[in-house]
């Protein structure tokens, strides 16, 4: 059973809002065995909206189209689906009792432009909204389900919930469909993928595995679709029992979406405290870690000493060392972690320096060179690294590294 989500609005379009929908869409659309084809944005315009569904009718079974469904001129959906199905407006009184019991309660006066909304084409189921005066609709010709919700996120998701999703399910016999996500952390895509070439080979053709990479991680998604829930459970556990030891060395953990997430749960469980130093990090690290529920049991607090003055002033690096060394070298990064270390008065320590392009300032270092340091109980250890000269990419690929020594440290005294 194949979906198409069409989201309407020329406020997706120019960037005004980011389309939210389709992506809480997606996720519960392939909790009840529906795949979700493709997801199409589109503008508040007649033709564009008919063009859409007659080509979404050619590709899927089911059409969701959220948007354009409230009291103005700009919302067309419902007057264009009246076109498309040669259909009428009819008033439904269960809708417009409904409006004015709702505006009643908040003293809100009842307009004729209200009650337009209580007209539906006559050819569709009408879905109950309980969040909000647009009603979902139900269209159901030519063996198609096409189905228009309003695009406000919590109507929405209200008519999904309670009354989109269960219908489906009664109406149609769909399959079963488990996704068990393993992350990984240090090792590119390519050298991943060669690792598993023979795990991922043998792998039963009703189980698929998929590569999401990003900066210096990956989580490998395995995906089982069929209709015998048992049977794809206890094989998907068989593969993952062979798959964690051969990835051993590089795995974070089973549907961990960050290393931070164990980080946090190792620092916290073996009570311990991390502070940090960052230059060319610029604070992401400390951000990183403080978006964890939980950081601030063992987070004890950073520093952005992004200048030669913060160095000396905030961390007492000796200016005769930066003179000699320059700030982006393993001599300073070593001392801007014991310098937190002893500030902050914490187990571990991570410092981080370097340029991060795409022109050096102060130094003859290239750009996309760092240096990171790890300051331990009793150790400093300072890796050199380039990350090549995209800002972002340096700032986030290092964020990364440094979350992938500390675990290196860590992980050593288990």
């Amino acid at each position: 059973m194949l979906a198409e989500i069409i989201t309407i609005g020329d406020e997706i379009l120019i960037g005004q809002i980011t389309d939210t929908n389709s992506q809480w869409m997606a996720v519960a659309l392939n909790k009840i065995g529906i795949d979700v084809y493709q997801i199409t944005s589109i503008s508040d315009e007649k033709n564009h909206i008919l063009s859409a569904i007659k080509e979404a009718s050619n590709r899927v079974d089911i059409i969701i189209i959220t948007g354009g469904l409230g009291p103005t001129n700009d919302d067309i959906t419902k007057e264009t689906l009246t076109y498309y199905f040669d259909d009428y407006l009819i008033l439904n009184v269960e809708v417009e009792n409904q409006i004015k019991e709702m505006f009643q309660k908040i003293n809100y006066p009842f307009t004729e432009l209200n009650r337009q909304q209580a007209f539906v084409p006559s050819k569709c189921a009408v879905l109950k909204n309980d969040f909000g005066t647009a009603p979902g609709m139900w269209f159901n010709q030519n063996k198609k389900i096409i189905i228009a919700l309003p695009g406000v996120p919590i109507e929405m998701k209200g008519l999904m919930t309670n009354s989109v999703l269960p219908k489906l399910q009664k109406e149609f016999d769909l399959p079963f469909i488990i996704h068990r996500t393993i992350s990984t952390y240090g090792m590119g895509e390519s050298m991943l993928a060669e690792l598993l070439k023979d795990w991922e080979n043998q792998l039963p053709n009703f189980i698929k595995l998929a590569y999401l990479p990003n900066f210096g991680k990956v989580r490998l998604r395995l995906t089982a679709k069929g209709t015998d829930y048992q049977k794809l459970f206890n094989e998907v556990e068989k593969q993952v029992n062979i798959l964690i030891p051969i990835i051993k060395h590089i795995y974070v953990g089973d549907d961990i979406d960050s290393i931070e997430e164990e980080i946090t749960s190792y620092f916290i469980n073996n009570q311990l405290t991390l502070s940090v130093a960052e230059s060319v990090t610029g604070g992401n690290i400390a951000r990183m870690i403080t978006e964890i529920p939980g950081a601030s049991k063992y987070f004890k607090g950073s520093v952005v000493v992004y200048s030669k003055e913060s160095k000396e002033n905030f961390l007492k690096i000796n200016a005769n060392l930066i003179e000699k060394y320059t700030t982006v070298s393993k001599e300073i990064a070593k001392e801007m972690a014991l310098g937190i270390q002893r500030l902050l008065k914490t187990d571990f320590a991570i410092a981080t320096t370097g340029n991060a392009g795409p022109t050096t300032e102060l130094n003859t270092n290239d750009a996309g060179q760092v240096f990171i340091a790890i300051a331990t109980p009793n150790k400093v250890i300072v890796e050199e690294f380039n990350f090549g000269n995209s800002r972002e990419k340096v700032i986030q690929r290092a964020s990364n590294k440094a979350f992938e020594l500390l675990r290196k440290e860590f992980l050593k005294n288990n």
